[in-house]
């Protein structure tokens, strides 16, 4: 018999709460994730994009300048709920910050963002086909990934490499791998059980889920744009001009 389907995503947290000091001088008035790129802050960028691809609750954590995201937050209409998870005390990097936020987010598997995952959409949400390529029985963890090739702004050996069934391996030391972390996961919260407390990064998860072969990468349709200076700021706003679909 076939496998069961997966029960529908519609939860997502969003990584806000960094310094962006590589954005400097540009974040030292607001926070990262409120920097316009196109006319609007990157924030709303990675919401619009999980408010299309079907997510109904989102939680944000927050740390620098937190104020400011809160009051830009209270004013979105999606999705429709929007939760703050407040960091202000310590800032807790990526996993920790996502662990702490726990009890908001659920027992059920989850989307999470970077607050700057940016990039050009393909015909189809890309965050509504990573959804629909989850298969839990066989993932723990399901990484939008971009060609290292194609993505704008991006000058680096990449992160993974991937089979002919989507395992991703991280590359190794001086090599060079094709695809890049595009800034959206999903995983499961039982991940985090065996964790430390306080600050550490996602990656030990994506390691964990890797030696065990249930990492997956989804390639991204579209072209992502790596928006990490006020330099690249510039770059991804005229391509998006150039693009005949604005994200």
């Amino acid at each position: 018999m076939p496998e069961p389907a997966a029960p529908a995503i519609t939860r997502a947290f969003v990584l806000a709460a960094g310094l962006g000091t590589r954005m400097r001088p540009v974040t030292d008035t607001i926070p990262k994730s409120l920097v316009p790129v196109a006319g609007r802050a990157l924030i709303d960028h990675a919401l619009d994009r999980a408010a299309e691809g079907g997510i109904t609750d989102a939680v944000v954590n927050v740390h620098y300048l937190a104020d400011l995201v809160e009051a830009h937050l209270a004013r979105r209409a999606a999705p429709p709920a929007v939760t703050v998870s407040d960091e202000r005390e310590a800032l807790l990097e990526t996993g920790g910050g996502i662990k702490k936020a726990l009890p908001l987010v659920g027992a059920d598997p989850f989307v999470v963002f970077n607050s700057d995952s940016f990039w050009l959409e393909g015909p189809r949400s890309n965050l509504a086909r990573q959804i629909a390529a989850w298969r839990p029985q066989d993932m723990d963890i399901l990484l939008l990934v971009a060609s290292a090739a194609t993505s704008l702004g991006y000058d680096g050996n990449g992160d993974f490499v991937m089979d002919a069934e989507g395992r991703l391996q991280r590359r190794g030391e001086r090599q060079v791998a094709p695809f890049i972390y595009a800034g959206v996961a999903i995983l499961k919260p039982e991940l985090f059980a065996d964790t430390p407390d306080g600050p550490f990064s996602l990656n030990l998860l994506f390691d964990r889920a890797a030696e065990r072969e249930r990492l997956f990468g989804l390639r991204l349709d579209g072209q992502w744009l790596h928006v990490g200076t006020p330099q690249a700021i510039v770059a991804a706003e005229a391509r998006v001009k150039a693009s005949a679909r604005v994200p």
